[in-house]
Parts: C-alpha cells; sequence; structure tokens
C-alpha cells in the first residue's frame, strides 16, 4: 500500500506573499514542512503541488535544486491539482499537507494514515473535531476517494477545499478522526500573517542551545510554558474556522 504526501503551496497569498520562502531558523518555510514529512515512516514520497502561476516558478526551481518532486496545475481548482498530481504520481493513500506549518509532527501523520489503513476508512484527519494545535493538521484519504471528489464536487468551496466534498457527504465515505490526549486546539502554530511568523521564529529562539533535530510538539510545550508570552504574540490573528 503505497502513501505519497502532496503539499499545496505557492507564491501568490494575497495576505502574505512569498510566505513559503519566510526564512525560519535559516531555513524556508517550505524547507521546514518538506523536512518533516520525510521522518513520517507511512509516507513513501512527497510532491509538492504548485500553480501553472509565473509567480510559483520559484517554487519549482526550489523543488528541483531540492530533490523534490514537483507538479503544477490549477491556481483556483486545488481539488483538481490534487486529483492531476496523484495521477502523475501514484499511490493508494494521498497526505494531503497545507505549506502554512513549519510544526508539522511526524508521530501525528504516522498515526493518521495508521489508522486509514488498520480501520478500513476512505479517510481519516485529526481535525474531526480539532484538538491538536492549529498547523498540525492532517489528512489521509484513499485514491478513490479522491477520484469520486474529483467527479462529482461541483461548489467552488469544495473544488478549492479539496476534501469539503468527503466532509459534505458522510453517508458516502468512512471518515475517521485522531484525537489529542488533551485538547489543545487553542494554540495557534500555523502561518498565515506576520504575527504568526514572528511567534514560530520567537519558538526557535528561546530553543535550549543544546538541542538539535527537528523541533517537535513536546518540546514546543515546553517552550511556551517557560516563555508564555511568545503565544500571545498571534493570538488576536483569525483562525481557521475550522477552530473557531
Amino acid at each position: 500500500m503505497s502513501v505519497i504526501a502532496i503539499i499545496q503551496a505557492r507564491c501568490g497569498s494575497t495576505r502574505f506573499p512569498d510566505k513559503v520562502f519566510a526564512p525560519i531558523d535559516g531555513k524556508p518555510l517550505l524547507f521546514h514542512v518538506v523536512d518533516r514529512l520525510r521522518y513520517a515512516r507511512t509516507i513513501d514520497g512527497i510532491v509538492v503541488a504548485t500553480t501553472v502561476s509565473p509567480k510559483d516558478d520559484r517554487i519549482e526551481a526550489w523543488c528541483r535544486e531540492n530533490g523534490v518532486s514537483c507538479f503544477r496545475g490549477s491556481e483556483d481548482d486545488v481539488l483538481n491539482r490534487y486529483y492531476c498530481a496523484s495521477e502523475a504520481f501514484p499511490s493508494d493513500v494521498v497526505v494531503r499537507i497545507t505549506a502554512d506549518d513549519p510544526f508539522k509532527e511526524p508521530a501525528v501523520i504516522d498515526a493518521v494514515v495508521g489508522k486509514l489503513l488498520e480501520g478500513g476508512y476512505d479517510h481519516v484527519t485529526n481535525n474531526l473535531p480539532p484538538s491538536f494545535p492549529e498547523g498540525l493538521d492532517c489528512e489521509a484519504f484513499r485514491k478513490e476517494a479522491l477520484d469520486r471528489s474529483e467527479r462529482e464536487a461541483e461548489t467552488a468551496f469544495e473544488r478549492e477545499h479539496v476534501t469539503q466534498y468527503i466532509y459534505h457527504h458522510p453517508e458516502l465515505f468512512r471518515i475517521g478522526n485522531v484525537s489529542n490526549g488533551e485538547d489543545l486546539s487553542s494554540l495557534r502554530w500555523t502561518i498565515d500573517k506576520e504575527a504568526d511568523l514572528e511567534m514560530v521564529r520567537a519558538v526557535y529562539a528561546h530553543r535550549d542551545k543544546d538541542r538539535t533535530g527537528l523541533l517537535l510538539m513536546d518540546e514546543i510545550l515546553d517552550i511556551l510554558k517557560r516563555y508564555p508570552g511568545i503565544a500571545r504574540m498571534n493570538a488576536a490573528v483569525e483562525r481557521s474556522a475550522m477552530y473557531q
């Protein structure tokens, strides 16, 4: 059973242009997202799915320079971009990843994929309801579910947000959820505004100097406990509707 992670990424964000190249701890945001996926044991391949807009030539060039597979597709129909990427890079299961999240947790991704494979689900998320910090979101779904969504989803909202057709039709799909032991959904670890970026940079700046390797959830929580002002840096940023 092959599993591929598809990262949706673009430079043309109206609220924060070029944020995928914003430097964090000496590396662009996109590097952090890709690098963390490499530590997920369940993922067999990684594809960055960007758009055909000339603005995103830079993403394709970065992928080429860093040995990362890249697919270019529709700018607005993200569902079709995912479908076409899954055709170009075939697999049995697709993991949906957004390029806004520098703290993706490999163990959480493995838990979501594992539940999908072991539980006979069509789609598994960790956001139904949310219990992880915003930015640790993960979805895994079978290729057949993506194919059906591509054929049948009609609204602009469903085409833009990839898996909304699945959520809107629980009678058609077996949907599972992975929950955290503690509800941490009030924490915001995604990057949509400059305040989010400064919060993430502050977390790295307050890391113990002798710590190396991936900065994982337990260590981030410890930093926020010791320096509670960091979490308040982006507390006023409007949150995703899924977390409200």
